[in-house]
């Protein structure tokens, strides 16, 4: 299925951003429950969530965007996550695309493709790999594209793909395709247990051919410190804070709605049981922790963006790696604690809640939360900065 690109709305301020995903939270939460059981793909959902600006939303300010602060963008896609993982997740590439663009795009590449941003165009990606790097070979005046890549969230929804590949001198580089590209392949084979109707599946390059105008190296975003890593992680850091949050408060909905007390506890109502407040009360303070956290790698981010340098990148990218660290914790205590709170009821398949669980667990493997905290131990204790990965 093509996506149709259809005009935008273009939000102007941070207020707004936060206001129209708070609105969008709401709307995806009523049928979460049943895309998941269903594995309904959300293609209304996401043209509706582009149509409203909010995919434009960190488009440089010289380029007509709002351009809005870290913070905000952290914000926007807890919101959604909060709503519905698989909807939080989708656009995460789409954004990490465009802060990739700020650092590797020639004025003219950010001149076209951020005005298809702005005009309702959105980035899927094409870029993990489980065998050997996808190719770009000259083919006369353009490129040929050749390979196979896993993982390709967003690439079902989008209008414009970007791949990784290696050319002939072995450098990494960047092609954007159009998604109805000739030889261009996306294949609905995703069949992770958690984040179910993201789509994120197999994408085939058989001899997809690329103007030069669309290709860029990517040695300025991961050749060098840059922020291009922090970002993609806050925006994951994100998603599972908005995961925690939706389990927190499914666990309180059902608590004051559904459970029966322990029969020790010597009260009517579950919501009055001291052991239940006390476990609760526990996982909310996490959550709030790692909502700070987050908050504190988005500023780090926001300081690198006004004063950039070597420092302030590893900086930024330590911090934001603390708030994945912890918001790993927090979505997994809190979808695992429900259960516990809620009770037994809780786990039958009418109330699908086990999606929860399933959502934080799948996004949590990203990449292995254990490295972030060695990253973080050497940078503090030996001054050492992080690596220059895509993970940081």
């Amino acid at each position: 299925m093509h996506q149709a690109e259809t005009a935008a709305r273009l939000i102007r301020s941070d207020a707004e951003a936060l206001a129209v995903a708070a609105a969008f939270r709401d709307r995806f939460a009523e049928g979460a429950a049943e895309r998941d059981r269903n594995r309904h793909l959300p293609h209304e959902e996401v043209a509706a969530l582009s149509q409203s600006g909010l995919w434009a939303i960190t488009v440089p300010a010289a380029h007509g965007g709002a351009d809005v602060r870290h913070g905000t963008l952290a914000e926007v896609t807890a919101l959604l996550a909060e709503g519905d993982a698989s909807l939080g997740q989708i656009p995460q590439n789409h954004f990490s695309t465009i802060e990739t663009l700020r650092h590797i795009a020639s004025e003219a590449q950010q001149r076209e493709l951020f005005a298809r941003v702005l005009a309702g165009a959105r980035f899927g990606n094409a870029e993990a790999e489980r065998g050997p790097p996808a190719t770009l070979r000259a083919a006369g005046a353009r490129f040929r594209l050749d390979g196979r890549k896993a993982y390709s969230t967003g690439a079902l929804f989008a209008h414009l793909i970007t791949v990784t590949a290696r050319d002939e001198d072995g450098r990494s580089m960047l092609a954007v395709v159009d998604r109805n590209a000739p030889g261009l392949t996306v294949l609905d084979d995703w069949s992770g247990m958690g984040q179910r109707t993201t789509a994120s599946g197999t994408t085939l390059l058989d001899g997809v051919e690329v103007p030069a105008a669309r290709v860029m190296s990517l040695e300025h975003a991961f050749g060098g410190r840059s922020p291009v890593g922090a970002v993609a992680q806050l925006l994951h850091a994100a998603i599972d804070l908005g995961i925690a949050r939706a389990a927190l408060h499914e666990a309180a909905r059902f608590v004051r709605d559904r459970s029966r007390p322990f029969r020790d506890a010597g009260v009517e109502r579950a919501q009055d049981d001291p052991l239940l407040l006390s476990r609760f009360g526990q996982l909310q303070v996490q959550a709030h922790a790692a909502e700070a956290l987050v908050a504190r790698g988005a500023e780090a981010l926001d300081a690198a963006r006004a004063a950039p340098g070597e420092a302030a990148y590893a900086a930024a990218s330590v911090a934001v790696a603390e708030a994945r660290a912890l918001t790993t914790d927090a979505a997994l205590a809190a979808a695992s604690g429900l259960f516990e709170l809620a009770g037994a009821q809780a786990t039958l398949a009418a109330h699908n809640l086990d999606r929860l669980w399933r959502d934080a667990r799948t996004h949590t493997l990203h990449d292995p939360v254990r490295w972030k905290y060695h990253v973080i131990g050497n940078f503090h204790l030996n001054g050492v900065a992080p690596p220059l990965r895509s993970y940081l």
